[in-house]
């Protein structure tokens, strides 16, 4: 079994979607909508993206922002939101009225619903990649379950099976805090974003069990 991407579809399904954010980013005039879909325009990462962002502003660690915290971080990840709109989000995830928002709520709240099938298939996933049961996909986790054998550049000798399983891993990390670990939070949000771009759970389904062999 090989896999260089997680599936040759999510590619596709990717691209699908950050066109289709693109386009209706013209015509929302929900705020927080207009803000899961300027993260969906920058990739199937880009809610993740936000998340960390958040987190590095999180001085105190309490895994909540209060308004001036959330303000700066959405301006440090340069999303086109106004003050205005920045407030109202802010309002609608300040659950209890606390004047903090809570990070981690902020996004579940924010990714593209899936329902509850594509989570359970995702679930799947991640656990038979999971093969210690941590909690964290690594290096050694893949090991056994991908097969690189395949892969053109494992056969042609230019890439070692450590390299090409490392850069499956980063197709679900951030650019910039790649650690080659694989929270279930990091994969359950990159496919939340692929998610948006498909609108049958049958098409979902059959390309998560055929991109895993589950």
């Amino acid at each position: 079994m090989f896999l260089n991407r997680p599936q040759s579809a999510t590619t596709r399904q990717e691209t699908e979607m950050i066109y289709k954010a693109q386009r209706a980013l013209h015509s929302i005039t929900d705020s927080t909508e207009k803000l899961r879909l300027l993260c969906l325009a920058r990739g199937a990462n880009g809610i993740l993206g936000l998340g960390r962002t958040f987190r590095i502003m999180d001085d105190d660690g309490n895994k909540k922002l209060n308004l001036e915290e959330f303000t700066n971080g959405l301006h440090e990840y340069g999303l086109d939101v106004t003050d205005e709109e920045i407030q109202e989000i802010f309002n609608k995830f300040d659950m209890d009225n606390d004047g903090n928002v809570s990070v981690d709520e902020f996004i579940i709240g924010i990714r593209p619903p899936m329902s509850q099938s594509r989570r359970n298939v995702v679930g799947q996933a991640f656990q038979k990649l999971d093969k210690t049961g941590d909690g964290v996909i690594t290096v050694e986790d893949l090991k056994g379950v991908y097969n690189v054998k395949c892969h053109p550049r494992y056969i042609s000798g230019e890439e070692s099976e450590e390299s090409i399983l490392n850069k499956f891993l980063a197709n679900f990390e951030q650019n910039n805090t790649r650690d080659g670990i694989v929270t279930e939070e990091e994969f359950m949000n990159y496919y939340s974003a692929i998610s948006a771009s498909i609108d049958h759970d049958a098409y979902f389904d059959l390309m998560m069990r055929n991109a895993y062999k589950l």
